[in-house]
């Protein structure tokens, strides 16, 4: 949900944010240490080797051979799988032949790593080369992060003020630096840094974290600044429409004109976007994406991002379970809002807390969010709490730690609670009821028909796909979610999940408390976030998918519009949730129905 951190999916990201709130004056400090060197400083930094490339799977010898990367191990199979993993765990694969198409169709795990702590499957598509040869491209995701400093002497004093467009690791916070010759010290919340500057190279060198290799920073200008500057060259304010482009995705463009779209407001927000003051936080987005009657007609980005790389959704991924429920459902999986959710974990025996309201608990409940344990997100002294769940050592199956939780409450009222790991669960009852690995079943079921790109889909400890948020996925795939169920589970005229599931999950279920939606009322269907928007005269009720920081996939059937957004606010929820609360009736809602301004 919005106010959910969801950073727990990411332990070691979460923790490096931490170390770099006090390190950021250490960055920042360098570069102040002379006035004549004020200005923007930057690094971008990409972490670890990831095995990658070209996967070849040789069946001549009767037996399976797996090659990539210069490694070369045996694969086995596992009824009509195909698996291996290179040595020290350093990744593994699962794919299924389709003899039809003469492909395998597969899923590359990667482990965490220095950044990013939690495994991802990602899809591989292996093509017959040969008899009993299949070759494919392995592209893992990425682990970057970068940091940009922003320094200024005023008075004799230096301040620095640091964000990281990745994460937002630093909150907008300004530190304060002295400096001795070619060293410098960093002051912030009564830590100390040191760090160097070499005055010949002109390269800041800082130790950011003690686990990681020193950040290298260099002076920056408004033409290499990628990730501090809204654009790069950056001209402030300035901006001219293009028509998106067709790239084979299964989108369909257009021009806004075309599709009666009014281009004035949509230019005002664009342009007031591109002169953001680059330090703040309140209008960090990163990318605008506009669906209207069926044709893509808006695709911008900014800070770094583009159409090519993925997102992190953060929580707007949750909607992605109940999806996987509708999509089990066209596939014949037995499963309806009133099955029993306990009796579909089978594989334990038993469980901790025993109450007779758990036997109570429906699907319907963990896809409202009022399943009624001892689970709030926004509670940090919860036990259900979304990152005390996945620090858990004792407990490393997140299933089994959500199902012991204990009761608060009678399941099933109006009122519900943000918890991550009542979402976790859909995802589990879709794989109990299909007995299918999640990451195999998504591919098959959701991302093929919706023709995604790549994609990565965050794991959990036991190599389940968790299905409370953190996936990644470009832009204009994310964007495919809302059109899907705007147009009544169809894409392209392809049936992914049936209109009666469309229409049910889009209903109200539940509501939230208007505290944590900036007072506004707040309801919630099958995992779908739903508000009534007030634009010029006129009230729209429209459903979305939300995330931590500012991920989006907005729908308004009346205007038959759907509207992507990705930000980088991370952790500032005032800031990010005014752009679909304000924004949205403000200039995009207008450009379609221009007559209720």
């Amino acid at each position: 949900m919005q106010l959910s951190k969801s950073l727990a999916t990411h332990t070691r990201l979460y923790a490096l944010s931490l170390v770099l709130a006090l390190c950021a004056p250490a960055m920042s400090s360098q570069t102040a240490g002379a006035g004549p060197l004020d200005g923007v400083w930057g690094a971008e930094v990409r972490f670890g080797n990831p095995v990658q490339g070209e996967l070849t799977l040789d069946g001549r010898e009767g037996m399976w051979r797996a090659s990539i990367g210069g490694f070369q191990v045996a694969a086995e199979t596992s009824g009509a799988e195909i698996r291996f993993q290179l040595p020290d765990n350093i990744a593994k694969f699962r794919g299924i032949p389709d003899s039809a198409s003469n492909v395998i169709h597969g899923e590359w795990i990667q482990p965490g790593g220095l950044i990013l702590d939690s495994q991802y499957a990602s899809p591989v598509e292996l093509h017959r080369i040969a008899p009993a040869v299949w070759r494919g491209d392995v592209v893992p995701l990425e682990q970057r992060t970068s940091v940009y400093l922003l320094v200024s002497t005023k008075d004799g004093k230096t301040t620095v003020t640091a964000s990281n467009p990745e994460s937002n690791f630093f909150r907008r916070r300004i530190y304060s630096v002295t400096r001795d010759g070619d060293e410098v010290s960093l002051e912030a919340n009564g830590k100390k840094m040191k760090g160097t500057w070499d005055g010949k190279s002109g390269i800041l060198s800082l130790q950011v974290v003690n686990w990681l290799p020193s950040f290298q920073f260099t002076h920056r200008t408004t033409d290499d600044a990628v990730g501090f500057y809204p654009r790069t060259p950056f001209h402030h304010g300035a901006w001219t429409y293009l028509q998106p482009i067709s790239d084979g995705d299964g989108w369909r463009t257009a021009s806004m004109h075309a599709e009666g779209l009014d281009e004035k407001p949509i230019a005002e927000l664009i342009r007031r976007l591109l002169a953001t003051d680059p330090t703040s936080t309140s209008l960090k987005i990163q990318s605008l994406l506009i669906a209207r009657h069926g044709h893509l007609v808006l695709e911008e980005y900014f800070y770094g991002f583009d159409g090519a790389r993925v997102h992190d959704m953060r929580s707007a991924a949750k909607t992605f379970a109940p999806v996987l429920v509708g999509v089990a459902q066209e596939h014949g999986a037995k499963l309806t809002p009133q099955t029993p959710l306990y009796p579909l974990f089978t594989q334990y025996n038993s469980f901790a807390n025993e109450d007779a309201r758990k036997a109570k608990i429906t699907l319907r409940d963990v896809m409202t969010m009022t399943a009624g344990s001892a689970c709030d997100d926004n509670d940090e002294n919860s036990p259900g709490n979304e990152d005390t769940m996945q620090g858990e050592d004792k407990q490393p199956d997140w299933y089994k730690y959500s199902l012991d939780l204990p009761m608060l409450k009678d399941p099933g009222s109006k009122d519900a609670v943000y918890c991550s790991g009542d979402l976790n669960l859909v995802g589990g009852a879709v794989a109990a009821s299909t007995q299918r690995w999640l990451p195999a079943l998504f591919d098959e079921t959701l991302a093929r028909p919706l023709q995604f790109g790549r994609y990565y889909l965050n794991l959990m400890p036991d190599g389940q796909a968790y299905m409370g948020g953190g996936a990644y996925l470009r832009p204009r795939d994310q964007l495919k979610l809302g059109q899907l169920y705007l147009d009544g589970g169809l894409w392209n005229g392809k049936r992914i999940v049936s209109k009666q599931w469309v229409e049910e999950s889009t209903s109200i279920h539940s509501h939230f408390d208007p505290k944590f939606s900036l007072g506004q009322q707040h309801y919630y269907g099958y995992g779908w976030h739903i508000h009534d928007l007030v634009s010029g005269t006129k009230t729209y009720r429209v459903f979305a998918a939300e995330g931590n920081g500012g991920q989006f996939v907005i729908v308004v059937p009346d205007l038959d519009l759907v509207v992507g957004i990705t930000g980088g606010s991370y952790g500032e929820f005032d800031q990010w949730y005014r752009w679909e609360l304000e924004l949205l009736p403000q200039y995009i809602l207008p450009a379609a129905a221009p007559s209720g301004r």
